[in-house]
């Protein structure tokens, strides 16, 4: 049954408080580290960190949390994926460079990529880059591919069915919302499985159901798709 990507603009973008690690804790617990409160910005390691593993394992959520922790401490940082197509060039002022889907690369972001991390080895920023594969099998300019995997290596797994609906339950029950086996078979079966889009979900179905007054049901949901 072909899955729906939702993208209907409601709930918090992407922060560490909520990733659900599961079997990703260490990942995790490295990142909170780093980023820690601000307070210890020039004791922070410059030793880059590369994620990887399989679409919805998190990666592009924690790129993406790390850069709003960041800014909430006052900092700028350096951004580059597939859609930038002519990146800048490398700014000091940044607290790190985040690299992200890097097995997408074209020569130009390659290139960007591989200027950014010298100059930030340089200056003693860090690096956190993620792609779908390990470093060794990236296809990928030989300095920047080398690069990539001198520092911190972290593999992330996908959560299993079982551990996403073990979140999902837990969420819901702290909205003091109920969802049968059936509704959960819904969410899982017809919409994107990584636990972002699920948690989006939810957040948008306790809004909806609280303004029509209705408790969350298969045909709410289907109501709550055709009025987006």
């Amino acid at each position: 049954m072909k899955q729906i990507a939702l993208d209907i603009g409601l709930g918090s973008g992407p922060t560490l408080a909520n990733f659900m690690a599961g079997p990703n804790e260490a990942v995790l617990r490295h990142l909170r580290l780093w980023v820690g409160d601000g307070s210890s910005a020039a004791k922070r390691s410059p030793v880059p960190t590369y994620l990887w593993g399989p679409p919805g394992s998190g990666k592009t959520h924690l790129l993406k949390a790390v850069r709003e922790a960041l800014r909430e401490q006052g900092a700028t940082v350096g951004w580059l994926d597939a859609s930038v197509a002519e990146p800048p060039p490398f700014d000091e002022r940044w607290a790190a460079v985040l690299l992200d889907d890097v097995q997408l690369y074209t020569a130009v972001q390659q290139h960007a990529a591989f200027n950014w991390f010298v100059h930030a080895q340089t200056g003693h920023q860090w690096v956190l880059a993620a792609g779908e594969l390990a470093p060794a099998g990236l296809k990928l300019r030989e300095d920047l591919r080398t690069r990539l995997g001198w520092g911190h290596v972290y593999g992330l797994q996908v959560l299993s069915e079982a551990e996403r609906r073990a979140v999902l339950r837990q969420a819901a029950d702290a909205r003091g919302i109920f969802l049968g086996d059936d509704i959960m078979d819904f969410m899982l079966t017809r919409f994107s499985r990584d636990l972002g889009s699920l948690m989006q979900l939810l957040d948008h179905l306790d809004g909806y159901a609280l303004q029509t007054q209705r408790a969350i049901t298969i045909p709410l949901i289907k109501a709550m798709l055709e009025d987006h």
